[in-house]
């Protein structure tokens, strides 16, 4: 049983996504969208399985993440218990990203990025910036910017909490939190919404 995953991920992944979902048995369900995730996999109490992914994600997101939690069913059938994004999980993500690393699937903007990723595969691809910001097109949702848009000094909103924008570091941002007065530091691929006084 699966959901009609079909209009979510690129036309030409969609054969070997059936071959992959007809060999490994899971219910897939398409979920709305969870703050904390883009999917996971669990095992069920009744011995079956089941993956989930949320139905936000653009094409090149929905297809990467139901590869990954699928990488987490193989591992977990071949290996029993392991680190959820140990060795085994990466050498078996990566396997079966291979046939999706055409540019007639992920666009030549994104496979480069894809392919660095999947060499040391991190636990979510929001983890990698560069990843995250070519997924997305490099375009924020709507009503909202990525943290480098905003300039320096301003204000934003980020779960319903003001910060300030401060200086750069290495690859992240600084932000004054404006209630606790504490600075945290945001990846510029964090999507903020702007401060309207």
């Amino acid at each position: 049983m699966t959901s009609n995953y079909q209009n979510f991920v690129p036309l030409k992944a969609i054969p070997f996504m059936e071959f992959l979902i007809n060999e490994h048995n899971f219910t897939l369900k398409i979920v709305n969208k969870r703050a904390t995730k883009h999917g996971d996999f669990r095992s069920m109490p009744d011995g079956k399985f089941q993956i989930t992914v949320n139905n936000n994600l653009n094409k090149y997101q929905f297809l990467l993440t139901l590869v990954h939690e699928i990488a987490h069913h193989v591992a977990h059938q071949k290996f029993g218990r392991v680190q959820p994004h140990g060795k085994e999980w990466k050498a078996i993500f990566q396997h079966l990203m291979l046939p999706f690393l055409k540019p007639d699937i992920y666009p030549k903007e994104i496979l480069p990025y894809l392919a660095q990723y999947l060499k040391n595969a991190k636990a979510s691809t929001d983890a990698d910036v560069n990843l995250s910001l070519a997924l997305k097109g490099n375009i924020a949702e709507t009503g909202k910017n990525f943290i480098f848009a905003i300039s320096y000094g301003s204000l934003f909103v980020f779960k319903d909490t003001i910060y300030k924008r401060g200086n750069k570091r290495r690859t992240r941002y600084e932000c004054l939190n404006m209630v606790n007065k504490k600075v945290y530091l945001f990846n510029q691929n964090v999507e903020v919404k702007s401060y309207e006084y």
